[in-house]
């Protein structure tokens, strides 16, 4: 057992869309600005939000997510990548409370889970006294929640931040900052969210909103809050025993098509023994020498032209496949693997074709939330039966009717109501699905992953 003090702060919100990433974003990069280093977080399965962490502190962020992955490798996450920071900055997902069926991975429940003081931050545009209204009936929720203060977002004016902040004192609630509406902080968004950092050219907007949050935000006495937190007691993540002789090489790719990763993942990746090499579908010729293949979420619809266009990458992909490397693919990569993309616009984008379907992009969300998937067969992930935790989130489907020898990989049950359906493809070397996995609550499939790679390895040898 380790015993250390890590000063840590939660910001979360009242719903989502109440300017928690921009202010979080803004706290990270005013803290660096001051030469302090912070470890950033993010709660709940998202991708893009921790880009913008990771420009704004200059370290790469994590989530935290307990049904991704259990409760004691989380804290051993938390403890390993923030030990050595002056504070750790967790951003909340959603509302406070809010999170799967029956609030698991919360904000709150995640908060508690690390002994971590909240900040709520409250969007108050068209409210007077209902926002210490809101904050006290936040507060009162759950007492076993340490509820610090809060944070104004998108006031209209002072004497609008002084009807508030009258209004929070009488019930002695602490204002820790008030941002006033700016149609500038408006951080660029699309069907999925916000655009990556990758995509953007962000660095000078998280300058200037560092800035700007330094003066809006009562910085030292946040964290005056964060160094209250009591001192941590975990297990320190042992590295995983590699249940194979010798290494193996497994390219991943990465680029603006290709960025959906969980950096703890990958690394359990790594403590089993692989070495992890990447490449880009967009901008590559051919794949890099590897025993194994991940191809991971992003918007391969943003980038359908591009990626149909590199016909050289996709015909060593599709080599590859022959060659019965295994490939193990999510979201996005299922989607450039199968036959052709339709995109928002309608036009039809020809992909590696290793999968007998397509894919059409939607105008409404198709899928969102966490899920069980149990394989139908022996797959690269583990036995048949085996069940995998995850999550799915994505506006494109299958397109056409499916071929009635279409292999089916999993059956899905969704968290939030039970619903059950046939998803994922595989065959031989390939799975491929819209599940979403964190290898670091999924331990044994990295296992199985890695040993078909070391089959396929020996076998060229």
């Amino acid at each position: 057992m380790t015993e250390r003090n890590i000063p840590r702060i939660v910001i979360a919100a009242t719903q989502s869309g109440s300017g928690k990433t921009t202010i979080v974003t803004g706290l990270l990069a005013a803290l660096r600005q001051r030469g302090l280093k912070s470890q950033p977080y993010k709660i709940g399965p998202d991708y893009i939000d921790p880009g913008y962490h990771e420009l704004a502190a200059g370290t790469k962020g994590h989530n935290l997510d307990t049904w991704l992955v259990p409760k004691d490798k989380i804290q051993s996450i938390f403890y390993q990548s923030a030990k050595d920071a002056d504070i750790a900055v967790i951003e909340g997902v959603m509302g406070l409370y809010d999170g799967g069926k029956n609030g698991i991975s919360s904000t709150a429940s995640l908060a508690k889970l690390l002994k971590a003081p909240v900040i709520l931050v409250i969007d108050v545009k068209s409210m007077g006294d209902s926002a210490a209204a809101i904050a006290l009936g936040f507060k009162q929720y759950d007492l076993d929640v340490w509820f610090a203060g809060v944070i104004l977002n998108r006031v209209g004016s002072k004497s609008h931040q002084e009807m508030i902040e009258s209004a929070l004192k009488k019930i002695g609630i602490e204002v820790l900052g008030v941002v006033f509406r700016d149609e500038g902080l408006h951080m660029p968004e699309r069907h999925l969210g916000l655009v990556p950092t990758q995509e953007t050219d962000s660095a000078l907007f998280v300058e200037r909103l560092g800035k700007m949050m330094d003066e809006k935000l009562a910085i030292e006495r946040i964290q005056q809050i964060a160094q209250l937190a009591p001192k941590l007691v975990v297990d320190e993540m042992k590295k995983q025993q590699v249940q194979v002789d010798k290494g193996v090489t497994i390219a991943v790719a990465k680029d603006e098509a290709f960025s959906f990763y969980y950096p703890a993942s990958l690394a359990v990746l790594e403590q089993l023994g692989a070495n992890i090499v990447y490449f880009s579908p967009l901008e590559d010729k051919e794949l890099p020498a590897a025993d194994g293949i991940i191809l991971g979420g992003g918007f391969p619809e943003v980038f359908a032209q591009r990626l149909e266009n590199n016909i050289e990458f996709r015909k060593s992909l599709k080599k590859a496949a022959e060659q019965k490397i295994p490939i193990y693919a999510e979201c996005g990569g299922f989607m450039y693997l199968t036959n052709y993309l339709i995109d928002f616009s309608g036009d039809k984008h020809e992909m590696v074709g290793i999968i007998p379907c397509g894919c059409r992009m939607n105008n409404k969300l198709q899928t969102v939330g966490y899920v069980e998937a149990a394989m139908k067969q022996d797959t690269l992930l583990g036995k048949a039966g085996t069940v995998l935790r995850g999550h799915e989130f994505h506006f494109s489907s299958q397109d056409t009717v499916t071929p009635k020898d279409f292999s089916w990989a999993f059956t899905f049950k969704k968290n939030r109501n039970q619903e059950i359906y046939a998803g994922g493809f595989f065959r031989e070397n390939l799975l491929a699905s819209y599940l979403h996995l964190h290898f670091a609550g999924n331990i044994e499939a990295a296992k199985c992953f890695i040993e078909a790679c070391q089959k396929h390895k020996e076998r060229l040898l």
